[in-house]
């Protein structure tokens, strides 16, 4: 079956990125959001195997929305997706639970390989 996948940033285009890697490598992507807000709801809701989480986003970031994430279920799996130059970022998303972490622009090998690592 199918792995289920949430996709979490605030620019629609990266969403549409990381769905057409994901879209023709098997999984199935149930949900989008565009902001940590949106994310925790959908999580609620849809329950997706994976969810790949952009760190910087309005309303809500991506760090706070893993927090959540991880109270709700400290099984999920969650990815963070980072630009260049947010190291510290990402070393503080690690330390929350988050399994990996892709950096943009979006490499369609590195994604699947960060993927298919965190759901082994």
């Amino acid at each position: 079956m199918a792995h289920s996948v949430l996709i979490v940033d605030d620019a629609a285009f990266m969403r549409m990125m990381i769905k057409d890697i994901l879209s023709k490598n098997g999984f199935e992507v149930v949900g989008e959001a565009a902001d940590g807000q949106q994310a925790v709801d959908q999580f609620e809701e849809l329950k997706p195997d994976l969810v790949t989480m952009d760190i910087t986003m309005p309303e809500k970031d991506g760090i706070q929305a893993l927090k959540e994430i991880k109270a709700m279920d400290p099984n999920s799996t969650v990815i963070m997706c980072s630009a260049m130059g947010q190291q510290a970022m990402v070393i503080d998303a690690i330390q929350a639970g988050a399994k990996d972490f892709i950096v943009k622009p979006f490499q369609a090998d590195r994604v699947l390989e960060a993927i298919n690592k965190a759901l082994d």
